[in-house]
């Protein structure tokens, strides 16, 4: 009976199941990848030169790690993500909050906002390189212009999905338009941003190996360059893989976040 009870609740939308059931199907899908993985790779389906083993790719991992050249590499590429992330939400998350709350400034910004968000990040590179140069402030201008828009415009929504009522309920109460906006809009906003963080971190990373495909010395996307180069498919996944490790430690950071200051809001 125990059994059938648990599984109608995970047939059963959003109804909670154990924490090791949670761990254990997470951890089962890796087993699953690297199972298949190895199968293809070992049996000789596919060739080490399309698609490299995972001992091959350990080996690569550990020959890096041991002559430092991975550290700096994690680093480089880690700097311009935060940089370039932390810059753009500073300065879109006020300014999304105003678009969504105030209808002049909406009118005023969002034919320009909804411009700019469609055009592509890559066709913009040598422009960044001819009025930037090719330093750290370049690449991170390349993720500052890849997330900035997007998360204006979701910000924005965020705000406009506030219950009126809730603004309504505070002037009632005797607060001004300063203190509507500091001690209700932002508060209420809170989760969403957070969540909004939390999916354009994710963007900001996969535009790293775009801001570091030209002109970079260093680096994870500039690595699976130099190895495209060089046919070396093991420095390529290798690199795949820690930008994918690196994003998920971010998204688990959100996660913790949005728990420890919102948990009103779960």
């Amino acid at each position: 009976m125990a059994h059938a009870s648990l599984w109608q609740r995970c047939l059963t939308p959003r109804a909670t199941i154990p924490k090791t059931l949670t761990w254990s199907a997470g951890i089962g899908i890796w087993l699953v990848v690297i199972a298949l993985w190895s199968l293809v790779t070992y049996s000789g389906l596919v060739r080490s030169i399309f698609l490299p083993t995972p001992t091959s790719v350990l080996s690569t991992a550990v020959s890096m790690i041991g002559d430092g050249s991975l550290w700096k590499d994690i680093w480089s590429s880690a700097q311009v993500v935060l940089y370039g992330f932390l810059l753009s939400s500073v300065v879109a998350i006020p300014l999304g909050i105003l678009m969504g709350s105030f209808r002049l400034a909406q009118a005023f910004l969002d034919p320009l906002v909804n411009f700019m968000r469609y055009l592509p990040v890559t066709a913009f590179v040598p422009l960044f390189i001819l009025w930037i140069g090719i330093g750290i402030e370049q690449r991170v201008t390349v993720i500052f212009f890849g997330i900035f828009f997007q998360q204006l415009v979701m910000i924005a929504d965020i705000s406009r999905g506030v219950s009126q009522d809730l603004i309504n309920a505070s002037y009632t109460l005797g607060a001004k338009r300063r203190d509507v906006v500091t001690h209700v809009l932002f508060p209420a906003c809170l989760p969403g941003v957070i969540d909004m963080m939390r999916v354009t971190m994710g963007w900001a990373w996969t535009f790293v190996v775009v801001a570091e495909l030209v002109a970079a010395n260093s680096g994870l996307g500039y690595i699976s360059l130099k190895a495209m180069r060089g046919f070396q498919v093991d420095v390529i996944f290798l690199s795949i893989g820690l930008i994918g490790l690196l994003g998920l430690v971010t998204d688990q950071f959100f996660r913790l976040l949005r728990k420890r200051l919102t948990s009103w809001a779960l």
